[in-house]
């Protein structure tokens, strides 16, 4: 196998899935976030992510729907499936400490502190 071309990694990458989902996590993750790999590519591990790692998904998602060299619709893909409602994307913002669901109105901004006068 040829561990150099994009197709050799993904290969790689999902067969490390079924026995070392977090090597697979770093793998997959890799590959979405290497400016050098095709944007097909990249979009291919990043839909394979959420099933893995959502958070390593998220990042993937965010990194491909950024780059401005990516594609168009590949970019509008990974835009796409980093705003699914997933239960693994809920479970990618449970493990973000300090964040609460907010389901009432925007809340205002903290107050500056007061002078000690």
């Amino acid at each position: 196998m040829d561990y150099d071309s994009d197709e050799g990694r993904m290969t790689a990458a999902e067969q490390l899935a079924a026995h070392h989902p977090r090597a697979a996590a770093e793998a997959l993750r890799a590959i979405a976030c290497d400016d050098g790999v095709g944007d097909e590519v990249r979009l291919s591990a990043a839909e394979l992510l959420p099933g893995v790692d959502p958070q390593a998904a998220a990042q993937a998602c965010l990194a491909i729907a950024s780059d401005k060299d990516v594609g168009e619709e590949v970019r509008l893909s990974a835009a796409e499936l980093l705003a699914a409602p997933s239960p693994q994307a809920a479970d990618a913002f449970r493990g973000i400490p300090g964040d609460r669901l907010w389901h009432g109105p925007p809340r205002s901004p903290p107050r500056p502190p007061r002078p000690h006068w």
